[in-house]
Order: structure tokens, then sequence, then C-alpha cells
């Protein structure tokens, strides 16, 4: 009986083992990738300097652009912890997301603190609706900005009006602040899954950057 369960146990420990080298290899695979579209988006623009990881499943690039508008910039990916299965099924049981985060002190400090976080709500058709639909109105208004700020600044529409017009980017949560990082914006790694992605993550990021100056002229 001493016996079994000695094997068993050493067969779960060669198990764990298996699926953590593995694991840590897709996300290391994984990461690659979307840093190389990212790399590759920024040619002519920036280069990639420096990569490291973090740990098992975070991958940071510090990155050198040939303006001045991002300076100090990087790019850090987190993936699911998938070679630790317990920390892999909470992350999917609170339906987090696999990130990039951009970070990078602008050419001209913030005057403003902003945080922008971006929801959308997407209703289905039932079967009521659609028998009683001569009975609705519908209508496709733009887009709808609730803010918490009291008074709103002329310096905010820059940067206010390239967020409105990026639909070609899902952008998570965009932060302004008169602290490095001056500018961080996060989006969900699918946006990297190609290089046309990336090239657009990354033109948004400069028109985001671009805006926030304009508001100093």
């Amino acid at each position: 009986m001493g016996r079994l369960l000695i094997i068993d146990a050493l067969g779960a420990v060669v198990l764990l083992a298996v699926w953590y080298y593995c694991l840590v290899r897709y996300n290391r695979r994984k990461g690659a990738t979307a840093l190389h579209s990212f790399e590759t988006a920024c040619l002519g623009k920036g280069r990639v300097i420096e990569a490291r990881w973090l740990d098992a499943c975070r991958l940071q690039a510090r990155l050198s652009f040939a303006t001045h508008l991002l300076e100090n910039a990087r790019v850090t990916i987190r993936l699911f912890h998938r070679p630790m299965p317990v920390h892999w099924l909470i992350s999917l049981w609170r339906k987090q997301k696999e990130t990039v985060t951009f970070e990078a002190d602008l050419d001209y400090v913030p005057g403003f603190q902003l945080e922008v976080f971006r929801h959308r709500w997407v209703t289905h058709k039932n079967a009521s609706t659609s028998a009683n639909a001569k009975n609705w109105t519908i209508s496709r208004p733009g887009p709808i900005v609730l803010t918490t700020k009291t008074q709103w600044t002329q310096e905010l529409t820059p940067v206010v009006n390239t967020l409105i017009t990026s639909r070609g980017q899902d952008l998570m949560v965009v932060r302004f602040r008169n602290e490095s990082p001056h500018l961080v914006a996060i989006v969900g790694i699918d946006a990297l899954s190609d290089e046309q992605g990336a090239a657009t993550f990354l033109g948004v990021v400069r028109d985001l950057a671009a805006g926030a100056s304009t508001s100093h002229q």
C-alpha cells in the first residue's frame, strides 16, 4: 500500500513538472509572437532595445522611438498563469483577459489627470421584440461620454476625440497623469495577433500622445 502511494505521488510530481514545462514554453511562444508583431509595427518609428521575462506570465520590453513624443517607453505583456493550474482556473473563472500594457512619458507633462474605461453593451433580439418591432423606435446614437468631472476643460478634447474615432481598437483602459509614466494604454492581447493589429494599436497610442501634446499649444 505504501509503495503504491509513493508511486502515485511520484507520478503526480512528474505530471505537474511536465505540465509546468510545457505551459511555460507555450506562454513564452505566445508572448514572443505578440512582441514580434509589436516590434515589426515599430519599424521605422522605433525599436525594442531590451526584453526580459519578469516571471512565467509577464514579458516586458523597453522601447526607443525616433521622435521625442514618447520617451522611456515600455510594453508589458501579461498572460494567464498557465503553469499553475489553480491560478489559471481562477483567471478563467474571474473572466480576466490577457493584456498588453503600453507605458511612456510624453514630451510635455500632461496638465490633467484622466482615466478612461471603455465599455460596450450588446443586446440580442428576442421573439417578443421581433413580433412587436413596429412599436419600437430604434435609433443609433453616436459615442456617449460619461465623466465624473464637474467642468470640461478644453485640453481634454483632443484626447477624447482620439478615443472616440479610434474604432479599430478596443482599448480597455487609458490613463494620463502628471507623474511617470504619463501615458498608460491597456488592450487585449488579441489586438497584437498580427502586424496590422499591432500597427493600429501603436498608431492609436501615438495619436493619444500627440493629442495630449496639442493641449499645450
